[in-house]
């Protein structure tokens, strides 16, 4: 695969066409990125299109990532079985349905529906990944090219984010909402011809049949988490429902790792999840969700909030808001092309720890330093560039430490963690901010500084936590022999 190299000179391994499939794959992230970034400045307009209050939007998030919690090792599974290309085409036909549900929804059900169906594209990344991963097999480079083709594909993805988030927010009052709406579900059907035309038929490599009793396992356990984080802001902290259904989850999810464990094929491989290589990866995914996810809100909310009024944040406007995420996204952007220099200079298990701890730095930077534009510029930017390292080297280092028939799986499985984390932590975090208000009830209460600096304070924990389980581990999760996987057995 590699050509003769002269004296001295390093080889570098050559695979033929993979920088095209790259490029194919690289505009499919850039219309994922779309879908993230585009809707956030217009979610007013949305509920005045659909005639609900702007507190409902919440529930579209919360929808969404419950249908992500449990897409996400369904069809990652899925890939390995039936081949990556193939089920990317699936996830991409069915986020193009649910957001062509959203143009024509005359109402917040139909519209509800459409915005959990579109979550499919939460597989996009990891199942791109295993694609290149695959592609890349054979070769002394494959976990190099692996890592830099993954900082593209994120590097495009938050180009999409701000492309996505311009475009809306300057079409919104010069047409009609239908037709905003449209211009994402165009994008998604776009992808599908390029995938479908430029991504090349490779059938499965695992083997066995599909596990239909982990699925039931794994969306009652997950259902039962959800509703208990949603009976949370819905009932109140004090209210015994919330905890009931929190337990209920916890005893399906014992139940889903003795069920799996008897498995030949599992649905959730919880052997390979519990090599040494592997779960430092997966429980980096799940701490780092909790800040890339659960923060978004908190630190907008808390950037609207006018100092004169309540004596915290920056009285800022919702233009000077999309400003704010700009900053963030292009940092995440840099961390994302960083990514191959820093695996270099720190190793692949150096690069991940580097990450987390920028993003307990950035975060842990807002607990003294809040009080002006510039203290929260510098601190998102910190936190920003950790953030765009960790998307991109999760699902690589995820991929690296899993047998050739389960990366799908490993990939998707860093995304399935990283949306539980979220949501987890954005319970946390509406508790906290709900202490002496409502910020699902604009005009109810005002949260208190305390509970942003508790939001803060979580985050930079979680990182720093993540960041020291993987250092305490000593085998490189990029690097280890696969056969430690067998090992857990």
């Amino acid at each position: 695969m590699s050509g003769p190299a002269g004296p001295g000179l390093a080889t570098r391994t050559v695979v033929p066409g993979l920088w095209a499939v790259v490029g194919f794959l690289v505009v499919v992230e850039i219309a994922s990125g779309v879908l993230q970034g585009y809707y956030t400045p217009i979610f007013t307009d949305i509920a005045e299109h659909l005639g609900i209050s702007e507190g409902d939007v919440n529930w579209f998030e919360a929808a969404q990532l419950m249908l992500s919690a449990l897409a996400v090792p369904l069809l990652a599974r899925l890939g390995d079985l039936w081949g990556h290309r193939n089920v990317l085409l699936v996830s991409t036909a069915a986020t193009a349905v649910g957001s062509w549900i959203l143009v024509f929804s005359p109402n917040f059900t139909t519209f509800l529906i459409g915005w959990a169906v579109q979550g499919a594209y939460v597989v996009w990344l990891p199942l791109e990944v295993a694609i290149i991963h695959r592609r890349t097999a054979g070769t002394p480079d494959q976990n190099r090219l692996t890592r830099r083709a993954a900082a593209m594909l994120v590097a495009a993805l938050e180009a999409g984010v701000i492309v996505g988030a311009l475009t809306s927010g300057a079409l919104v009052e010069a047409t009609s909402m239908e037709v905003l709406l449209a211009l994402p579900a165009i994008a998604v059907t776009i992808c599908f011809v390029v995938i479908w035309f430029g991504i090349e038929r490779a059938p499965g490599v695992a083997t066995g049949g599909y596990d239909y009793g982990g699925l039931g396992l794994l969306t009652v356990a997950l259902g039962l988490v959800m509703a208990g984080l949603v009976l949370v802001r819905l009932e109140g902290v004090g209210s015994p429902w919330p905890w009931l259904a929190v337990l209920a989850g916890a005893a399906a999810t014992v139940a889903l790792v003795r069920f799996e464990k008897d498995q030949d094929e599992p649905l959730v491989d919880v052997r390979l999840l519990a090599a040494r290589a592997q779960w430092p990866v997966q429980l980096t995914a799940f701490l780092f969700g909790m800040s890339v996810l659960g923060a978004q809100i908190p630190l907008s909310t808390f950037a609207r909030a006018d100092p004169d009024q309540v004596g915290y944040g920056l009285g800022a406007s919702a233009a000077f808001v999309s400003t704010l995420v700009g900053v963030y996204v292009v940092s995440m952007l840099l961390g994302a092309l960083l990514l191959p220099a820093a695996a270099r200079a720190l190793g692949p298990r150096g690069a991940l720890v580097g990450g987390m701890l920028l993003v307990s730095l950035g975060y842990g930077l807002f607990l003294p330093f809040h009080d002006s534009t510039a203290q929260v510029l510098s601190n998102m930017g910190v936190a920003g560039i950790g953030s765009g390292l960790l998307v991109a080297a999760l699902p690589a280092a995820a991929a690296a430490a899993a047998p050739a028939d389960r990366t799908g799986f490993a990939t998707g499985m860093t995304n399935a963690t990283k949306t539980v984390g979220g949501a987890i932590a954005s319970a946390v975090f509406a508790i906290a901010l709900t202490a002496t208000g409502s910020l699902d009830e604009p005009g109810v209460g005002t949260a208190s500084l305390g509970g942003y600096l508790t939001v803060w304070a979580v985050c930079s924990a979680s990182a720093l936590v993540g960041a020291l389980a993987l250092a305490a581990v000593r085998t490189d999760p990029a690097s280890t022999a696969h056969a430690q996987v067998g090992a857990a057995s």
